[in-house]
C-alpha cells in the first residue's frame, strides 16, 4: 500500500495542479488557485486503501492533450512492469479512446496496450494490435518482433519465419539463429508426419541460414541412420564434434555404434583417443575405458579413469572408477564400494544434465528453446564439476 501511495502520489498532485489550473484559466481568477477537492476524495481513497478508485479518478482528472500522454503512458508501463497489468490495460484503453490523439500518439498507445495484452496472457487480442500497427507503418519493427514471441509461444513456425523476413538482423542480432530452429521445429513436425522429403527441404534451409547448425545436423543424421547409411552418420556427427563439441554426449552413442556396424572398432578406438585429447570429454573417457578393459584389462582402464578424474573431476566419471573397482574387488572392500556407488548414483540423480548459458536455468532433458529466457540454442549438456548452477529449477 505504502509502495502504491508513493507511486500515485505525483499523479495525484500533477492531477490537482492541473485542474486547478484550467478553471483558474477559465473563470480568469486574480487570486491564487485553490486545489480541486476532486484531488482530496482521492487521496481519501488511497489513505482508505481504496486505489482502483483512487486510480480512475486521478485518470479522468488527467485530460489527453498533448501535455498529458506521455504520462499516461508512462503511468501504464510502470504498472506493468510491477505486475499489475489490469491496471496497465486501463490507463491504455482510455488513451486510446480518445480522439484527440495524433497519429503517432495513438501508434505508441496501441503498442504499450499490446505488451499489456502480451503479459496478461492475451495473445489474440495483442496479434491483433500489433498487426495494426504493421498496416498504420509507424512502430512496425517493434510490433514483428513481438509477434515473433506470439507466433513463437504459439508454436507457429510458418508465420515466425514469415515475420523474421521482416524484422532487421540489426534490431534482432540473433535473429538467424532462431530462424535456423524455426525451420529445424517444422522438419520436426514432418518427421512426426513419415514426409522425409519434405523435413530434408527444411534441415537444408537451416544449414543455409546457419552453418552448421547442431540440431539441424542432429536431425539428418537421425534421417540417415534410419536409412542405414552409417557413413553419412558419422560424417554428420563428426562435424558436430568439430564445430560444438559440448554436445559430445549427444554425439557419441550413435557415433560408437555406427563405427561398430561399418566394422571399424579399431578406428573408433584411435579416434576417440583423439577426441579425449582434444576435449578431455568424460563420455569419450568412459567408452574408452570399456574398450580398455578389453585390450587391456581393468587396472590399466582404472589408472586411466584415476588420470581422467585428476584433471576434470565428474560424477559420471566417478561412478565409471568405482563399477571398475568392484569389477576387480575382494570381498571384504567391495560392500563399502557398492555403498559409494549407491552415493553417487543418488548424487547423478539429482544433477541436472543440462544448463542454460544465457539464464542459467537447469533441466533434465535438451530443450532447444530456454522455457525460462526463450532463447534459442543456449542450453548444453553440463560437463563435470566445473560449471556454475546459476538456477535451480529442473525440467
Amino acid at each position: 500500500m505504502i509502495e502504491l501511495l508513493l507511486l500515485l502520489l505525483p499523479v495525484a498532485a500533477a492531477s490537482g495542479w492541473y485542474t486547478a489550473r484550467r478553471g483558474m484559466s477559465r473563470k480568469k481568477q486574480k487570486q491564487q488557485p485553490q486545489i480541486a477537492p476532486v484531488y482530496f476524495k482521492g487521496l481519501n481513497y488511497l489513505l482508505n486503501e481504496q486505489p482502483d478508485k483512487a486510480i480512475d479518478l486521478f485518470i479522468e482528472l488527467l485530460d489527453v492533450d498533448s501535455d498529458t500522454v506521455e504520462t499516461h503512458l508512462a503511468l501504464g508501463n510502470l504498472f506493468r512492469r510491477r505486475g499489475e497489468v489490469d491496471r496497465a490495460i486501463r490507463i491504455h484503453q482510455n488513451l486510446i479512446a480518445r480522439p484527440s490523439l495524433n497519429r503517432e500518439q495513438r501508434a505508441q498507445a496501441l503498442l504499450e496496450l499490446g505488451q499489456d495484452y502480451m503479459r496478461a496472457g492475451l495473445f489474440d487480442r495483442a496479434e491483433n494490435l500489433f498487426l495494426e500497427l504493421t498496416e498504420l507503418k509507424i512502430y512496425n519493427e517493434q510490433a514483428y518482433i513481438y509477434l515473433l514471441e506470439i507466433y513463437q509461444q504459439e508454436k507457429e513456425w510458418q508465420r515466425c519465419l514469415d515475420v523474421a523476413d521482416k524484422i532487421s538482423v540489426s534490431h534482432f542480432p540473433s535473429l538467424p539463429n532462431a530462424v535456423a530452429h524455426f525451420y529445424c521445429e517444422l522438419a520436426e513436425q514432418m518427421l512426426s508426419q513419415q514426409n522425409i522429403s519434405a523435413a530434408e527441404g527444411y534441415l537444408k534451409r537451416a544449414q543455409q541460414v546457419q552453418r552448421n547448425n547442431v540440431r539441424a545436423l542432429l536431425l539428418q543424421a537421425e534421417i540417415d541412420y534410419t536409412r542405414g547409411d552409417c557413413r553419412s552418420v558419422v560424417k554428420l556427427l563428426q562435424q558436430v564434434e568439430e564445430n560444438e563439441p559440448i554436445y559430445l554426449s549427444e554425439v557419441l552413442p550413435r557415433l560408437v555404434e555406427c563405427y561398430k556396424q561399418l566394422g571399424r572398432q579399431h578406428e573408433l578406438f584411435e579416434y576417440l583417443q583423439q577426441l579425449y585429447q582434444r576435449h578431455h570429454c568424460t563420455e569419450a573417457m568412459m567408452i574408452l575405458s570399456e574398450m580398455i578393459v578389453e585390450k587391456e584389462g581393468e587396472s590399466a582402464a582404472v589408472d586411466a579413469m584415476l588420470r581422467h578424474l585428476e584433471e576434470a573431476p565428474d560424477l559420471k566419471g566417478l561412478e565409471r572408477l568405482v563399477r571398475l573397482n568392484l569389477q576387480r574387488s575382494e570381498e571384504s572392500p567391495k560392500e563399502a564400494l557398492e555403498v559409494l556407488l549407491v552415493s553417487v548414483m543418488k548424487l547423478l540423480e539429482k544433477q541436472p544434465a543440462y544448463q542454460c548459458d544465457h539464464c542459467g536455468f537447469t533441466a533434465k532433458k535438451l530443450h532447444w528453446q530456454c522455457p525460462s529466457c526463450k532463447r534459442w540454442g543456449e542450453i548444453k549438456p553440463q560437463q563435470g564439476l566445473t560449471r556454475s548452477i546459476k538456477a535451480n529449477a529442473v525440467t
